[in-house]
């Protein structure tokens, strides 16, 4: 059976963006930056992306291309007879599975809060009755369950449609709409009166604030948020790169993707920052910060249910754009290993993946009492620890490794499959750097992840 193909090298990018582009820009870049300091993390986090992220990307795409493989079986065309480098292709796919566990719970969450905006919950209400709604949508487990059943459900069966009519044709509408909401919404928060001390806060870098937050943890901060944002080190990135020609060169096609991921999370601060400011809310509430900070915000809003509704839109499309990618790598890997067609796969993985989900939503709720890390935590926190802190960072060591060491690919390999077709290339100066200093910074990583949660 030939490999399936995009239509375009549109789709390609905004494919790849799209699984780049998730809770991770929208959610967590913005409180990051309020919480380490405003501009001198933007400053850091895009000096990080360049040199962390393009890289590891490029080898994903390459990988992905050279084997026209999914990510479980990429390996087995690409490795020596008789080594082992397969492995990581099978906790691959476990990490896809994995961090779907707990992304299509928080997929729900938008898609609740979408409901509970364009709905007029909002109207009138009090700051505390807008805080309180967060903890009574976590302690409904049926109301979350639907949520995320419902993205379970319509994420497969858009993929079951095939590559090109289901995956490329939804991604490519939902991801320009999600574009054009943010920038409508960028273009109110400025002009919003008063915004003008949260650009200030956002856009020019404060030594003085870096040195208050701790310089090493800004640095820190960014660097992990820099290698998060874009789902390295799952095969995520590599099985777009299996569904594409060779007429451009990979690293010229990162560069686009980290481009338009940095795009959106540059954009969510636009609409964030000026808000806070101009409404005299504190920008480092952290992780609570689109879900109690901002419906407050647009409340006093002339025409505050409209901008809320087109902020969760924007929310559960960047959510599901992940989702979507990481399904097509979790569908691709599974017909690879079975022979199973589309459809079939599909409607088996509906039943697993809402199976695998229901504990991150019963954990907020009927399985409260399992704290993993202490009193606080949950199953949403283990499982995230899980993907962000051991799947990521040590899948993308491996790609660096199998990319640049004689016993895997290779470095020759790697730049051949790179810099075939036309664009950016990857030159032979990076050699030492990506074979020999990358590995310890993504190993450094790895180390502070465990460190910060058990020390």
């Amino acid at each position: 059976m030939p490999r399936e193909r995009l239509g375009s090298r549109l789709g390609f990018i905004l494919l790849s963006a799209g699984c780049a582009i998730g809770v991770g820009n929208v959610w967590k870049f913005p409180w990051m930056v309020g919480q380490y300091g405003g501009g001198a993390f933007v400053v850091c986090y895009v000096l990080f992306l360049l040199i962390l992220g393009l890289p590891i990307m490029t080898m994903e795409f390459a990988i992905g291309r050279a084997s026209q493989k999914s990510p479980v079986r990429a390996y087995q065309a690409l490795e020596k007879p008789g080594s082992k480098w397969h492995i990581h292709g099978y906790l691959a796919m476990i990490g896809n599975y994995l961090l779907m566990m707990f992304y299509t719970t928080v997929c729900g969450w938008m898609l609740y809060y979408f409901y509970l905006t364009v709905s007029g919950r909002f109207v009138g209400a009090t700051s505390e009755q807008v805080q309180a709604a967060f903890p009574e949508m976590l302690g409904k487990p049926v109301v979350m369950a639907v949520c995320m059943v419902a993205v379970v459900i319509v994420g497969f069966m858009i993929n079951s449609f095939g590559l090109q009519g289901g995956l490329e044709r939804v991604t490519k509408v939902m991801m320009i709409i999600l574009l054009a909401i943010m920038v409508i919404l960028a273009i109110n928060s400025i002009m919003t009166e008063g915004s003008g001390e949260g650009l200030r806060f956002y856009l020019i870098p404060d030594l003085g604030r870096m040195q208050e937050c701790g310089i090493a943890n800004v640095i820190v901060a960014a660097m992990n948020q820099a290698f998060f944002t874009l789902s390295l080190g799952i095969g995520a990135m590599a099985i777009f790169g299996s569904y594409i020609g060779k007429g451009r060169a990979l690293l010229g096609e990162a560069v686009n993707v980290a481009i338009l991921d940095t795009f959106v999370a540059f954009t969510a601060g636009l609409i964030i920052f000026p808000a806070c400011f101009a409404f005299g809310v504190a920008p480092d509430s952290g992780p609570n910060l689109i879900f109690v900070t901002l419906p407050n915000i647009f409340n006093h809003m002339a025409l505050g249910r409209l901008w809320g509704s087109l902020f969760f839109v924007f929310m559960a499309f960047a959510a599901f754009s992940t989702v979507l990618a990481v399904f097509e790598n979790i569908m691709s890997c599974c017909m690879d290993l079975t022979g199973w067609s589309r459809k079939k796969t599909a409607a088996i993985n509906i039943v697993l993946m809402i199976l695998l989900s229901l504990p991150c939503v019963l954990g907020f709720n009927v399985w409260s009492g399992f704290q993993p890390f202490g009193a606080g935590s949950n199953v949403l926190d283990l499982e995230d620890f899980l993907v962000s802190n051991i799947w990521l960072p040590l899948g993308s060591l491996v790609y660096l490794l199998f990319c640049t060491s004689r016993c895997g690919w290779g470095w020759k390999n790697f730049k051949e499959e790179a810099n075939e077709g036309g664009g950016l290339k990857v030159k032979d100066n990076i050699r030492f750097y990506v074979s020999y200093i990358l590995p310890i910074i993504v190993l450094i990583i790895f180390a502070l992840g465990i460190k910060d949660k058990f020390f």
